[in-house]
Order: structure tokens, then sequence, then C-alpha cells
């Protein structure tokens, strides 16, 4: 069980994330998280630099889906002038919202991969999937009061994971 906290790549950041490396392990479509991986927790605009890396995955034919446990009406405000597709609500880490996405995206699982600031609901929905999973360092402190809790945990998980050598902290 814990090896599906495992993920494949811990990045700081998505824009770490090239699409020549994407290419490289023939990833075509990419499954993003909202908050604190695109935008900072409850934020109605994308972190410097965003939009323009997020068209350079477009551009290299990399398709694009947001898969958010956020509500539909600011995900809808932030990804639809994109002409990004998501899903809202997803109940991460349930299998629903990525199957949602794979058939959204028109990719497999071979060839989609997951990137999100949490080990919890997208690296372990992720990896449930058999997706490539990219963790992420979150884009802000501040958010939503559980999930600081969750992440005390997720700590402790991600300090055993680097000990064992099963990850490598991001640079």
């Amino acid at each position: 069980m814990l090896t599906k906290l495992y993920p494949k790549a811990y990045i700081s950041s998505l824009m770490d994330v090239s699409p020549e490396f994407l290419a490289k392990k023939r990833i075509k479509g990419l499954i993003l998280d909202l908050d604190n991986t695109l935008v900072a927790w409850k934020a109605g605009v994308f972190a410097p630099g965003m939009i323009e890396h997020l068209k350079s995955y477009k551009n290299m034919g990399i398709k694009l889906c947001v898969v958010t446990n956020a509500m539909n009406k600011r995900v809808t405000s932030l990804v639809k002038p994109l002409g990004i597709p998501w899903v809202a609500r997803a109940g991460k880490p349930s299998r629903r919202p990525f199957l949602k996405a794979l058939k959204i995206l028109g990719t497999s699982d071979a060839e989609t991969a997951v990137v999100g600031d949490q080990l919890f609901t997208d690296v372990l929905g992720g990896n449930r999937m058999g997706l490539f999973t990219i963790l992420v360092l979150p884009i802000n402190k501040r958010e939503f009061i559980g999930t600081r809790f969750v992440r005390l945990v997720e700590k402790y998980c991600l300090l055993r994971m680097v000990k064992k050598g099963l990850i490598q902290l991001p640079r």
C-alpha cells in the first residue's frame, strides 16, 4: 500500500517539468491539480509564468486536463479562458475523476502523467490508476485547514521515502 504513495518524480514546481522531460517519458497527456500546483490556494490568478508554461505544453502537443477537488465555479473562472478542460469537485484520490480525465484527454494510462502537490490526493490517485505521478512543492504555504493537518503526515512519509532512498528532495 505504501508504494502507492511514492511519486515517480519529485520536482520543485510544474515550471520545472519541461515538455522535453515529458516527451522522453512518452507522456502525451497531463492531469493537473489546481490549488498550490497551478495557482496559490484561493488565488484568482495563476502563478507568474504559469499560463505561458501551460501553452508550451500545448505547443508540444501535450493535452491538458485539470482535476481538482475545488468547486466548479472557481475552476471555471480560472481554467475556461485557457481552453483547458477540467473535472471539479473530483473527490481525489477516487479513480472516477482520473478515468474521466483520461477519457477527456483521449490518452492511455501509460502515456498520462499526474502533477500535484499532495501525496494523499494527487499521487495516491494517480498511482492507483497506473499513471506517471509527479509531486511538486506547494506554491504557497497558505491552504485549507484540513490540508495543513494532512501535511504533517505527508511530511513524515516524504522524509521516510528520502531516508530509504526511494525519492530525492527537489533542488
